[in-house]
């Protein structure tokens, strides 16, 4: 299975074209990005912050989870396995279509968990059974390294789903809810049944309810639910990019 990953891997390289193009301009308009399960196991999908149809931005015969949007919003992190194998890491560019691998050496043993940015998008952490790793973000190729002490410590709130610009608190799992937890150490209940917490640009922050997905403004105002139609199948794992700020101009 590992041999079919690498010549599918191959093969979306040499044939790929942008996921969004006609849809949406990374780095540019806002978009989710999210899983869903399909015939083959599961592939991500977008979808606009209006709602409507989901684009499927992958369609490999494996599973893929835990993406998470650059800060600029021009690629995808996120993990594949292969049926009965181990989680490995991968970037979907989503200017070009390209995909990536980033390897773990294998002295560490180690398998991936999920990633993260750093907020100036220069570097990717890597939660793997064996520690955090840093990986230097393309087009930099610099071997990945094991992160130590307050470094590694530091990077822990990359991992956070934070409220804020600047960040004031994170959300948490709490009973079968979510809560938020503050610089104080107190927690407040957010949302109960809920799952999946989501940062929402820097004023708002959204949740699964189900397959529903809420989208709630921290300053208070209306709930809204994302309408997505058709409605994919068992839909997680959300992560969003607002898009550009407008220019002084307009």
């Amino acid at each position: 299975m590992r041999r079919e990953l690498a010549l599918l891997s191959a093969v979306v390289a040499g044939c790929s074209l942008p996921p969004l193009r006609g849809k949406a301009e990374p780095g540019r308009d806002p978009y989710a990005v999210f899983v869903a399960d399909t015939p083959g196991g599961s592939d991500l999908f977008a979808i606009l912050p209006s709602g409507g149809a989901p684009i499927q931005l992958t369609f490999s015969p494996v599973e893929e989870s835990s993406p998470t949007l650059s800060p600029d919003g021009s690629t995808v992190l996120f993990m594949r396995r292969a049926s009965g194998g181990q989680r490995s890491v991968w970037l979907l560019n989503l200017l070009s279509g390209s995909e990536r691998e980033l390897r773990l050496p294998r002295a560490w043993k180690a398998e991936p968990e999920r990633g993260a940015w750093s907020a100036d998008g220069r570097t990717i952490y890597v939660r793997t059974t064996a520690g955090v790793a840093r990986f230097a973000a393309p087009p930099a190729a610099v071997a990945p390294a094991l992160m130590t002490g307050r470094e590694a410590a530091s990077a822990d709130s990359s991992f956070l789903v934070l409220l804020g610009a600047p960040g004031f608190a994170a959300v948490t799992a709490c009973g079968n809810g979510l809560c938020t937890l503050g610089a104080d150490g107190v927690s407040t209940p957010l949302a109960a049944p809920a799952h999946g917490a989501a940062r929402w640009g820097a004023d708002s922050v959204g949740w699964f309810e189900g397959e529903r997905f809420t989208i709630r403004p921290l300053g208070g105002g209306h709930t809204r639910i994302l309408e997505w139609s058709p409605a994919p199948l068992n839909p997680r794992e959300l992560t969003y990019h607002p898009g550009a700020p407008p220019s002084p101009s307009s």
